[in-house]
C-alpha cells in the first residue's frame, strides 16, 4: 500500500491551461485542491468506480499485452483528490484457469465480503477455457481469491463474448450482471450467492438488450425512478473510443439510443471511454471516472484513468461530459455516513 501525492493547485493549473490558450481555469477558485488528470500514474483503463467505508474505490485493467495482464491493482480515496495504491488485490496464481487478458473488474459488497467480477483470457469461441470470474474477499483491498473454481459465464450467449461485466443492484435489491463484447449486451439475474445466474420468467438465462451502436463496456445506474443505460463505442485502440447513452424505465429496457457524453478532445486527449459512475451518497452529484489517452502517445496500452463531473439537464438527459486536465475538486468526507453504498439502483448508496 502507497501513498499517492497528486495535488494540483488552481492557481498551477490557471498558468497551465493560458500556456495552452485555454480559460477553463477561470472558473477555479484559488487554492482549491484538485486532483488533476490522471487522478493517479500509470498505465491503467476500464475503471470501476466504488464507494465503500467512506472511501472511493477504483479498480482498473491493468493495461499492458494480453499476457502481461495478470493482476489488479486497486487505489482508494476519502476525498477524490489523496489516492493510496493497494498493490495486486488480485493475482492470477489465485485463480486457476486464468491465463492471460484479466480485464475490467467490477465490485460488489454484500453480506460484509467483496465480490470483484473480473474477465479473464479472451476466448474467442466456446471451445477455449475462459470468460467472466468471481473473486471474493473480506476487505475491499483484498487478497481476493478465486470463488467458484471456474468461470461463472464461460460461452457466447447472443453473439456476447463474455467481457465488461457490470454488477447492477436494482431497488428491489436484486443483482443483476451486464456485460458483452462483440458488440452485443446480454442482461443476466445472478443468484443471491453470486454462484450463477437464475432465468427470467420467460425461461431466458440472458436477455439480449443491445442498444444501436452499443460495443462493450456497459454501465447501469438509477437516477430519480429512471434506469440509464451507459456502453462504449468505437474501437478501443483509437482516438474515436467513446461513451453513449440510453434511458429506460425498468433494468429490461427497451433501451434506445440517446447520443454520445463522452468523446476525444483534441485538446486535451483521445480515446476517452470504458467508464463507471460514482454518486455522491445523499446529494444528487455525479462523477464518470473514465480512462482516456494522452495527446501524442500511440501505444494502443498507453491509456489513463481520469475523473470530471457528469451532469444533468431539467429534463434528466446528460449533459456532455468536459474532459479537464484539473480534474475535479476536492470533496472532503465525501462518503461521510456512509459506511458502506452497496447499491447502483437506490439513489444515494452506490454499489
Amino acid at each position: 500500500m502507497s501513498k499517492i501525492k497528486r495535488v494540483v493547485g488552481s492557481l498551477g493549473l490557471a498558468a497551465a491551461f493560458v500556456a495552452a490558450g485555454c480559460n477553463s481555469a477561470a472558473v477555479v477558485k484559488a487554492g482549491t485542491p484538485r486532483a488533476g488528470n490522471p487522478v493517479f500514474p500509470g498505465w491503467y483503463a476500464d475503471p470501476e468506480g466504488v464507494v465503500l467505508g467512506g472511501r472511493i474505490w477504483i479498480y482498473p485493467t491493468f493495461s499492458a499485452r494480453y499476457y502481461q495482464q495478470l493482476h489488479f491493482d486497486a487505489f482508494s480515496s476519502p476525498d477524490l483528490v489523496h489516492w493510496t495504491k493497494h498493490e495486486r488485490v488480485l493475482e492470477v496464481a489465485a485463480v486457476s484457469w486464468a491465463r492471460r487478458a484479466m480485464w475490467a473488474p467490477a465490485l460488489a459488497e454484500k453480506n460484509g465480503r467483496y465480490f470483484l467480477f473480473f474477465g479473464a483470457n479472451d476466448i474467442q469461441s466456446d471451445q477455449e477455457t475462459g470468460g467472466i470470474g468471481v473473486a471474493v474477499a473480506d476487505r475491499p483491498d483484498g487478497p481476493f481469491n478465486d470463488y467458484l473454481g471456474k468461470p461463472l459465464i464461460d460461452r457466447f450467449h447472443n453473439g456476447a463474448q463474455p467481457i465488461d461485466q457490470c454488477v447492477f443492484r436494482d431497488v428491489d435489491d436484486r443483482h443483476y450482471l451486464l456485460y458483452g463484447g462483440w458488440r452485443h449486451c446480454n442482461l443476466a439475474l445472478l443468484k443471491d450467492d453470486f454462484s450463477g445466474v437464475l432465468p427470467f420468467p420467460d425461461g431466458k438465462t440472458f436477455q439480449e438488450v443491445t442498444p444501436e451502436g452499443y460495443v462493450e463496456g456497459p454501465f447501469m445506474f438509477v437516477r430519480r425512478g429512471k434506469y440509464y443505460f451507459m456502453w462504449s463505442e468505437g474501437g478501443w485502440t483509437g482516438p474515436d473510443y467513446s461513451v453513449a447513452y440510453a434511458i429506460a424505465d425498468s433494468v429490461h429496457g427497451p433501451f434506445k439510443r440517446i447520443g454520445k457524453v463522452l468523446q476525444q478532445d483534441p485538446a486535451i486527449a483521445t480515446g476517452a471511454g470504458h467508464h463507471s459512475v460514482i454518486q455522491r451518497p445523499g446529494h444528487d452529484e455525479y462523477f464518470i471516472v473514465y480512462h482516456r489517452r494522452p495527446l501524442g502517445e500511440t501505444d494502443r496500452d498507453h491509456r489513463v484513468v481520469c475523473i470530471d463531473r457528469m451532469e444533468f439537464d431539467e429534463q434528466g438527459l446528460i449533459k456532455p461530459v468536459k474532459m479537464t486536465f484539473e480534474g475535479v475538486e476536492e470533496i472532503k468526507g465525501f462518503a461521510a455516513g456512509n459506511a458502506i453504498n452497496p447499491s447502483r439502483g437506490r439513489e444515494g448508496r452506490v454499489r
